[in-house]
């Protein structure tokens, strides 16, 4: 199976130019799965809910999302993107999980960063796994990568591989991630984005550092803090279904829930 990721710069407020970016960049490639980034086609740095809300798409009626499935439809790969959600009344800091035939799973992020709060709803949906190409996909955004829940719940749900749309500015993600990968013996792709986002009340630098990482905790691949990449890896699925980290130790079959009730009771 092949997976992998487009590390770029959104262009803020510009959902059309970043969407002819992706196609341009990633027609003709051979993959199965390719991440991008968190709020991939709006950019990040909101100055209110007003803003935000003039730039979400419903995805019953989402230019950008018709655009992506007829590029999943030509290349006959699935796209894992971040999406600023329209529904109703609210606003999502979504992603979502496109292929030939439309669009297959949505998230909306459970864990909001910084400002996030001030603009976007908190996310409704649960975590669940799809399947690509054989493979048991979960799907995370950003921020969610500090609660070890997630990813775990996504694993213990049978997820083979973790896609990670970020637009991350703290230093510690990527190489947590690969305690991620190695304490639930799972592949994850972390799509990051590059550059810096200048608004008249602030500005923002990404940390770019898209990487892939194995079961093992291993980098497989990984892109440096500025360059645009699009970069696919071959990986053998199987491997992530091997839950031994020695001969007598399984990380599922170890564990002892009956200990853990402080993790999911309420401080």
């Amino acid at each position: 199976m092949k997976i992998g990721y487009f590390q770029y710069q959104p262009q803020f407020g510009a959902p059309k130019a970043n969407l002819d970016k992706v196609v341009e960049a990633l027609t003709g490639v051979d993959a199965d799965i390719i991440v991008l980034p968190e709020l991939a086609f709006t950019g990040y740095f909101f100055e209110n809910r007003d803003e935000l809300n003039q730039l979400a798409e419903d995805v019953s009626e989402s230019p950008t999302l018709n655009g992506l499935v007829s590029l999943c439809k030509d290349n006959e790969f699935h796209i894992v993107t971040g999406f600023a959600e329209q529904y109703a009344e609210r606003l999502y800091n979504a992603a979502l999980v496109v292929g030939p035939s439309g669009l297959l799973h949505r998230y909306r992020k459970l864990h909001l960063f910084n400002t996030e709060k001030a603009y976007f709803d908190p996310g409704d949906t649960p975590l669940e796994t799809i399947k690509i190409c054989g493979a048991n996909v979960g799907v995370l955004v950003c921020f969610d990568w500090v609660f070890p829940e997630v990813a775990r719940s996504l694993a213990l749900l049978g997820a083979d591989i973790l896609c990670h749309p970020s637009n991350l500015v703290l230093t510690y993600c990527q190489q947590t991630m690969l305690a991620r990968s190695l304490e639930n013996s799972v592949y994850s792709i972390t799509a990051n984005r590059i550059g810096r986002e200048k608004r008249p009340w602030g500005e923002l630098v990404f940390t770019g550092q898209s990487q892939i990482v194995g079961p093992k905790g291993e980098v497989l691949q990984s892109s440096g803090a500025k360059e645009e990449a699009v970069v696919i890896c071959e990986i053998d699925v199987s491997a992530a279904r091997n839950k031994l980290i020695t001969e007598n130790n399984d990380l599922f079959l170890d564990r002892r829930p009956a200990f853990y009730d402080t993790i999911v009771a309420p401080k």
